[in-house]
């Protein structure tokens, strides 16, 4: 059963990141995995408990998904309505003023996660048959943001801060790998991409691909996200 491996993990993860610090612009900090643990833990329990055939790789939590559900893209509706998780979440040690957390309150839809969840439901229809083979994790979970709010993704990190982000992400990475066995990890966008590649040398059976990252920032992922992913991951022969 391995999601007792990935709660494991998750912990493991979460306390290597704890003490990690970082450089202007970044003023605040978010990590789900402490605040947000409870509905993270229930999403592994639940959809993490059997070997996978399909992992999906994303970057980091977006503002209105992972960072308010603990769900990696996790979108509210997609979450509570689909997914049938709901939690306590609790509130950063640092809140910025401009990014509160509020949780399964939010309003927001997180246009990422609503996207990605929505093609898994249109295509598998309940949760429980997409997570039957597929499983979706993030490579890393915090979030960055500068004193405004904006966005701070992590390859914008200094090298010496990243590397530090990528060694715990990694072993952690691998941790899930060893755990669901999947024949496939597939990265969402590039960055996830490069960190699924880098596990092929611990994982020599693994295959790897990529999928176009659904975000609204990507003006190639509004027309027709969902059409351009279902045939990216055809012609990969995932599905």
């Amino acid at each position: 059963m391995p999601s007792p491996a990935l709660i494991t993990a998750g912990l493991a993860l979460r306390d290597t990141l704890r003490p990690l610090r970082f450089s202007p612009p970044i003023t605040h900090v978010y990590n789900p995995l402490e605040y947000a643990w409870a509905p993270q833990e229930q999403y592994l329990q639940r959809y993490g408990s059997s070997r996978k055939k399909v992992v999906l790789l994303g970057m980091n939590p977006g503002p209105w998904g992972m960072t308010q559900t603990g769900v990696p893209f996790g979108e509210i509706n997609a979450v509570r309505d689909w997914m049938g998780i709901q939690a306590p979440v609790q509130r950063p040690p640092v809140e910025n003023k401009k990014r509160p957390i509020v949780g399964f309150a939010t309003t927001q839809s997180e246009v990422s996660g609503r996207r990605l969840w929505g093609l898994f439901s249109q295509k598998f229809g309940t949760a429980e048959a997409f997570f039957k083979d597929h499983f979706v994790a993030n490579y890393c979970p915090l979030v960055f943001m500068e004193e405004s709010g904006k966005n701070f993704t992590p390859d914008k990190l200094p090298v010496k801060e990243l590397a530090a982000v990528e060694a715990a992400c990694d072993e952690h990475l691998r941790a899930v790998v060893a755990a669901l066995q999947p024949d496939w990890l597939i990265g969402v966008g590039g960055f996830a991409e490069a960190q699924a590649l880098k596990q092929m040398k611990h994982f020599p059976h693994l295959k790897t691909g990529r999928i176009l990252h659904p975000s609204p920032a990507s003006p190639a992922a509004n027309r027709d996200w969902a059409g351009v992913a279902t045939k990216q991951l055809t012609a990969l022969g995932v599905w």
